[in-house]
């Protein structure tokens, strides 16, 4: 079975004649190329914001994650739990720069005019990530959605310092967990990129994928979601 690939005209125009009033976004390879929460790792590693015994402790568990002996979501929790005893006022500057630096020239045109275009329309917008909440809360003010519109890989804090304890992993199912704790369980709109928001993109009423990942363009060819890539990755 094939693809349904839209254009930037069509796809647009498919969304907007859903009249959504939930849109719910994943962000890393949706709204913008690449893996934030995997690169604000390495950055901050580089900025030795995290001692060397953190180091090298997550370089160890995300290489047995790329080897596949550490599942998706235990890395994503990890990856948030490396930064135990920082001050969260820290991690948000760090997020900050890190963002404005390193991923912001990488946001998809077509992706912003279409959140702004569903704002504009007063439909009510979610971003649901496994990457770290201090990252998505800074990146998607480029986007005009809130941070109590915010589902993200977040720890407990202390204090104002960050603990090891997890609060949220949202990915795979997680996703759909997140979403129905704050009362979405069957939005009008999804979009996503990898396989781990194929479950929260079966929920709703119109799926899109956007810029997927082999795997959930495969997915989508089985349920028939519509594909979208962005003219910077657009499919060849």
């Amino acid at each position: 079975m094939s693809n349904v690939i839209l254009s930037t005209e069509q796809f647009h125009a498919s969304v907007h004649a859903l009249a959504p009033r939930v849109a719910v976004f994943d962000c890393d390879g949706t709204l913008w190329s690449g893996d934030s929460g995997s690169g604000f790792m390495r950055w901050t590693m580089e900025q030795r914001l995290l001692s060397q015994q953190a180091i090298d402790w997550i370089n160890g568990r995300y290489s047995g994650y790329c080897r596949g002996e550490v599942s998706e979501i235990a890395i994503c929790g990890e990856m948030v739990q490396v930064y135990e005893g920082i001050r969260e006022d820290e991690l948000r500057r760090a997020a900050r720069e890190y963002f404005s630096s390193c991923v912001e020239q990488n946001i998809f045109p077509e992706m912003h005019a279409l959140v702004a275009d569903l704002h504009a329309k007063g439909v009510e917008i979610w971003a649901v990530s496994s990457t770290n909440d201090w990252v998505v809360e800074e990146a998607v003010t480029r986007f005009g959605i809130a941070p109590n519109r915010v589902l993200a890989a977040r720890v407990e804090t202390s204090n104002g310092i960050a603990t090891s304890t997890l609060l949220d992993v949202p990915s795979d199912e997680g996703k759909v967990a997140a979403l129905a704790r704050v009362g979405i369980t069957s939005p009008d709109a999804v979009f996503g990129n990898s396989i781990h928001d194929a479950a929260m993109l079966a929920i709703a009423l119109q799926a899109y994928a956007v810029n997927p990942t082999e795997e959930l363009l495969a997915q989508s060819a089985r349920e028939r979601w519509p594909v979208y890539y962005p003219a910077s990755v657009r499919h060849l």
